[in-house]
């Protein structure tokens, strides 16, 4: 029997619901400055009328289910870079520059050294993204969570001319999407691994063959962070769109930059899919697209460009050191097409 998103406990269309419903509640905070609809990733908010006004650009996020690793493997030095990396991949996707980052963590028990570790892996991931980390919480609340269970959330802002903004609308028929490979499962996706990969240390310590590695060292790796190579390429090339690969995979994420009437079409022979999302799909048992809808499939980035600039963008990306793959073309439809 397949085992899928859903019956791991996570049902997305009550996500879908709980977002329509708290839609009118949001709406009644806004002022004239928020620059409503006009972006996929991010929230903006603009300082000047101007078209060359600067905007702040702001997103927020959590680690997730990920953090059952860390706890397994008394491990906790790492998950602050997933944790940097879901808040400023998405607001780089804007073309913004992060220029700060909060966070948050809470505790059963607080154990000084646990959060210092924690708190360093914040540190490195706002250091590989270009930003300050200038403050946040730690609370402690015993009987709430276990003793040695933890949570985390961090909040970033970025900035962008009201005049730069990345948001997918310039995208046409013809135009070209090129990956950045991912790290690994990054971080969404984890209450349907953990299924598949218990969370205890004796069996994530022991070498997994079809793996290549043990479960722990692949199931832990941090988010790659985007925000230096995004930001230079655009100085280099004209980037039409940009998304990241989180909660939903392709099929969410890509066409969150597509405007009414075009898909993505997506070769999947374009690169080779990765031993863990192998894995992942036959302990899982699901279909090939709810595989694409659950995770980013080896491909962590989607950059969107016209077809006139893909050989010099494939170009300036290898210069800097990716390793970019032709991921496929826009088309008319829409949705992604496998």
């Amino acid at each position: 029997m397949a085992i899928d998103y859903k019956s791991a406990g996570v049902d997305v269309e009550r996500g879908y619901e709980a977002v329509k419903l708290m839609k009118q509640y949001v709406k009644q905070t806004y002022d004239g400055n928020v620059l409503g609809d006009i972006g996929s990733f991010g929230g903006f908010y603009a300082l000047g009328d101007g078209d060359d006004a600067d905007v702040l650009v702001a997103g927020t996020d959590g680690v997730g289910t990920k953090l059952k690793y860390a706890f397994a493997l008394n491990k906790h030095d790492t998950v602050g870079i997933d944790c940097v990396a879901m808040c400023v991949n998405d607001i780089v996707c804007q073309g913004a520059r992060p220029l700060l980052f909060l966070d948050y963590i809470a505790l059963g028990h607080l154990v000084p050294q646990k959060v210092a570790d924690i708190v360093k892996g914040v540190s490195t991931g706002c250091v590989q993204a270009g930003c300050a980390l200038i403050g946040g919480e730690t609370a402690e609340m015993p009987g709430f969570y276990g003793e040695d269970d933890y949570d985390m959330a961090g909040f970033a802002v970025g900035i962008v001319k009201k005049n730069k903004i990345i948001n997918g609308s310039r995208i046409k028929e013809g135009d070209r999407l090129i990956g950045l490979r991912s790290s690994g499962v990054h971080s969404n996706g984890y209450s349907l691994v953990r299924k598949l990969y218990e969370p205890n240390a004796s069996d994530l310590l022991k070498f997994d063959e079809e793996l290549g590695a043990r479960p722990a060292d692949v199931l832990l790796t941090p988010t790659r962070i985007y925000v230096k190579t995004a930001l230079e390429l655009i100085k280099r090339v004209d980037v039409l769109g940009m998304a990241h690969i989180t909660g939903g995979g392709f099929i969410e994420n890509i066409p969150r930059i597509l405007p009414d009437g075009l898909a993505a079409k997506i070769d999947r022979g374009s690169y080779e899919l990765p031993a863990l999302f192998r894995a992942l799909a036959r302990k899982s048992g699901i279909s090939d697209e709810k595989m694409y809808n659950t995770f980013n499939m080896g491909i962590g980035l989607v950059i969107c460009v016209a077809a006139a600039d893909e050989e010099s963008t494939i170009k300036e990306l290898v210069a800097l050191g990716e390793d970019p793959v032709r991921l496929g073309s826009v088309v008319k439809g829409s949705g992604v097409i496998l």
